[in-house]
């Protein structure tokens, strides 16, 4: 099946769950867990403390995306309205001209040894670096399954940095986390080897924890969207929304705040830590100098815009609660990824869709149009209208350009009077 699905968006929600599992192959009780309560008490009171319910949040599915050659149905968890719709126009245009393009580094994630009171920096540098086989050896030692898929820690880096409590030495401790987030790996490993350290240096070990800044773990994504799809001025507007970002961290804040929407989106649906990966994101568009676009766009030869993004991506599909989640498990079966690396690629061009979306309707119609078209429907139940009426009140909303909850009202007790008086 393609996810070039037709009026996917007009269908029902049973329907489009149906076409679904048709595509990913779900089983009737992944199924039942997407159209009812997933995750009961029981089951959340064993994944944090104190737990007292749940809370639901919708999950749509973004449509049309061609990601190296291959069809994706995306899940993506969001209170957002306009985000799904967005992502998935996005990426009907890019698959007139190809699709997405992505790649990715090796799934290394970096462990901090922070110590402190080190009484000779310089000697402390070579005698880690001396050591750096053994450590490595104590460090992949409490990890024996992680080395026999290949991962593991595979590298150390020694930095002296000035701090505002003096010299510090930060050891990096490059951990190959292959599919998994790694947090734990990571850490065990950071607080195995920090003993050693501390005698090789003669200092204090204090932190022994992952850093979320993964410069060693990203993925790359990038599109053509068609001039003669879009049109010169959009194009220009594109680009021009592109150099302001580039040029105003008020503004990029928004514009990266933006790309998020869809990668958190995909990151909660998933189970992974949507806190991690925005962290990650932020400090990675500061991470060379001043706070940069995490995407990037240009002209082509041919003048169709071309959209690059790079980011970090640190998401895993084994442990945590991508492995607990009931409902999460399931989106991961509807993406139909198999590695962790694979994920982070569907994130990056997630992420490139999502943002594109954005900077075309700011340079056409404005970002509210689409947005407060979808938002009616909300604003429309918050007013009191009834299943039956929710669409008819958000259209006319839509239509007036009064997405407000006094007009809204208005309407709905007009519509209810209309229903009474023909009965």
């Amino acid at each position: 099946m393609k996810s070039s699905i037709s009026g996917f968006y007009r269908l029902s929600p049973e329907e489009r769950l149906k076409i679904v599992k048709e595509f990913s192959g779900l089983s009737g009780e992944e199924t039942s867990l997407l159209s009812g309560r997933g995750l009961t008490l029981e089951q959340a009171d064993r994944m944090i403390e104190n737990v007292i319910g749940t809370i639901e949040v919708p999950v749509g599915i973004a449509t049309n995306f061609l990601i190296n050659g291959r069809d994706y149905l995306i899940p993506m968890a969001t209170e957002e309205p306009s985000v799904v719709a967005a992502a998935s126009n996005a990426a009907k245009i890019a698959r007139k001209l190809g699709g997405f393009t992505t790649g990715s580094s090796e799934p290394v994630m970096i462990g901090q040894i922070q110590i402190c009171k080190v009484p000779h920096m310089e000697a402390a540098v070579k005698a880690v670096e001396r050591e750096k086989r053994e450590i490595l050896k104590m460090a992949n030692e409490v990890d024996p399954v992680l080395v026999k898929f290949g991962g593991g820690a595979k590298d150390l880096q020694s930095r002296i940095i000035d701090t505002a409590a003096g010299k510090m030495l930060i050891i990096h401790l490059h951990v190959d986390c292959r599919d998994a987030m790694g947090a734990n790996a990571v850490n065990t490993m950071a607080e195995t080897v920090a003993p050693y350290l501390e005698e090789l240096t003669g200092g204090k070990a204090y932190l022994r924890i992952i850093s979320n800044l993964a410069v060693h773990r990203t993925a790359w994504a990038e599109a053509l969207f068609s001039r003669d799809e879009l049109g010169e001025d959009v194009v220009e507007g594109v680009l021009n929304a592109y150099a302001f970002a580039a040029a105003d961290p008020y503004r990029c804040a928004t514009h990266n705040k933006g790309i998020m929407n869809g990668v958190s989106a995909v990151v909660l649906a998933t189970g992974n830590d949507t806190r991690a990966i925005e962290a990650g994101a932020h400090a990675y568009a500061a991470y060379k100098g001043g706070y940069a676009p995490l995407t990037r766009y240009e002209r082509n030869d041919s003048g169709d815009l071309v959209g690059r993004i790079e980011l970090p991506v640190a998401v895993g599909l084994i442990g945590g609660a991508t492995a607990v989640h009931p409902v999460a498990k399931a989106n991961v079966r509807i993406l139909g990824v198999k590695t962790a690396s694979e994920l982070g690629e569907v994130l990056a061009a997630v992420g490139l869709a999502q943002n594109f979306a954005a900077l075309r309707a700011l340079a056409s119609e404005g970002i509210q149009k689409g947005h407060m078209k979808l938002h009616a429907r909300n604003i429309a139940v918050m007013a009191g209208a009834p299943p039956e009426l929710v669409d008819r009140v958000a259209e006319r909303l839509a239509e007036e350009g009064r997405v407000r909850m006094d007009r809204a009202k208005e309407i709905v007790e007009e519509l209810k009077r209309k229903k009474g008086s023909k009965a």
